[in-house]
């Protein structure tokens, strides 16, 4: 069966990131599948930005910020975006594209969650997001085996995801009330869940392939503040995943984060977040 190599990554700013080096790493890593967050871009300065790859996106309503993408090798069957009513703004934030590979259908994802401030309106709207992406996960996994959501879901999950939780219990990002929707997006199917802020509901059966992959440790990290001296310290959070559907998590041969070797060589301050899976008859 063959191999699909599937990256995601935050580029904070899709063309900055092309200036600053990525066309090179994209050239040397094999990726059949590329999400990308916060591109901040328009359709056609993705184009020009990815010369020969086919892209599908989703541009936010403010100029110049968030927007998702899916970039690929191969024509997407089908494309959707958005999620919710439109009552709140989640546009630039939710987009999923069906590939056909050898007679299976896969479902990808490229999703950015907001970044959020506790105790404040950016918070509700954090709140509406992660509602709204609890209810299509549920549905996808429902409606098909071979599902993927990834990208910069904004939130560390477990104690091994941030360096230092201890200092960010009641910061946007490691909230209980945060952390309970991954609970139970990754809970036993159908099960009830107990969640880390006390609350109950049913598990979803999603897979966190970075955490399945490396098992119970601190890390890998993805994203770094540049505050201080974080990234030289790997005082980082792990907030951009790959959740699969549990059979789709069966079919994983490899899993990386792609940390920069150094500070300066950066190309953006997430790093990609690359995953090998068999798929195809």
């Amino acid at each position: 069966m063959p191999r699909v190599r599937i990256a995601s990554v935050n580029v904070n700013g899709i063309r900055a990131a092309v200036r600053n080096g990525m066309i090179a790493w994209l050239d040397a890593a094999g990726v059949d599948i590329m999400t990308l967050q916060e591109v901040r871009a328009t359709a056609a300065d993705l184009a020009t930005a990815l010369p020969g790859w086919l892209i599908v996106n989703d541009e936010a309503l403010a100029k110049g910020r968030a927007g998702v993408a899916i970039a690929s090798r191969a024509e997407p069957m089908a494309v959707r975006t958005g999620l919710g009513d439109g009552s709140v703004d989640l546009t630039g934030r939710w987009i999923e594209a069906d590939f056909d590979f050898g007679g299976e259908v896969l479902t990808a994802v490229s999703a950015y969650v907001p970044s959020g401030e506790a105790n404040t309106p950016r918070q509700e709207v954090k709140w509406r997001f992660l509602d709204e992406m609890a209810v299509r996960m549920a549905q996808l996994e429902a409606d098909t085996s071979l599902a993927l959501v990834t990208g910069d879901l904004n939130v560390g999950h477990r104690e091994f995801d941030i360096r230092n939780w201890k200092g960010n219990v009641k910061s946007a990002g490691f909230l209980p009330r945060e952390r309970s929707y991954f609970d139970r997006i990754l809970g036993e199917a159908g099960a009830r869940v107990l969640a880390v802020d006390g609350s109950v509901g049913l598990g979803l059966g999603w897979v966190d392939v970075g955490r399945r992959f490396h098992g119970e440790i601190d890390g890998p990290y993805t994203w770094w503040s540049s505050r201080g001296k974080a990234f030289d310290n790997d005082a980082g959070w792990r907030i951009d995943y790959h959740l699969a559907t549990a059979e789709l998590a069966e079919r994983v041969s490899d899993y990386r984060v792609v940390r920069a070797p150094t500070w300066d060589t950066r190309w953006s301050d997430h790093s990609p977040v690359v995953a090998d899976y068999t798929i195809g008859r």
